[in-house]
């Protein structure tokens, strides 16, 4: 089955692949031609999932395609920022989106305040169909007070989730692919396309 998924970034990508199961053949915007940065004007991670989608969706209607797409949308929320940096997390430092850059800034922001209860929140659009469907996932935990591990990407290094001592980035791919916020909203995605026939 092709899904067209709303998406440059290699990372996120990759870990959705590996989500899937094997029959799904995940295509990203460069596979479909679109290599300018989607825009985000929404106010809400939920808005800006849906905002994405539709890009796509009317892009493919430009090409006389017809492809189920879906995107993400996920942000870092921090209790003592007010739910900052929220639907901001990307360019949190800057319209540049680096991620070391968007660390740091935490890091200082948090500086001191010893609240670190965060969670991680990602919301799926999937248009098929004609129609809009949304998943979404959740996972809490807490920002540690220094960047630690290799792995992932974004703020993986900082959040350590509910039950564990490790990071995202020191967890790995395969643990972080079980619990995190995406996964869980990818496994309800899932579960959705899997009794359809395509």
């Amino acid at each position: 089955m092709k899904l067209i998924f709303a998406s440059a970034n290699k990372n996120k990508i990759k870990e959705i692949k590996a989500l899937l199961p094997e029959h799904f053949n995940l295509l990203g915007l460069e596979d479909i031609g679109i290599y300018e940065e989607i825009p985000e004007p929404g106010t809400t991670i939920k808005e800006n999932s849906f905002l994405k989608a539709k890009y796509v969706l009317d892009f493919l209607k430009q090409a006389n395609e017809d492809c189920a797409v879906f995107s993400d949308d996920s942000g870092l929320e921090v209790d003592v920022l007010n739910n900052a940096p929220g639907v901001y997390s990307a360019r949190y430092a800057g319209a540049s989106k680096n991620d070391a850059n968007n660390n740091k800034k935490l890091l200082e922001d948090l500086k001191l305040i010893t609240n670190r209860k965060a969670r991680f929140v990602t919301v799926i659009t999937l248009i098929i169909n004609g129609e809009v469907h949304y998943f979404e996932g959740e996972i809490k935990g807490t920002i540690s007070f220094e960047g630690r591990g290799t792995n992932g990407f974004g703020y993986d290094p900082l959040f350590i989730p509910q039950g564990y001592r490790s990071t995202f980035a020191e967890l790995g791919a395969e643990v972080k692919n079980s619990i995190s916020h995406r996964a869980l909203a990818i496994k309800q995605l899932i579960n959705f396309l899997a009794p359809q026939n395509f």
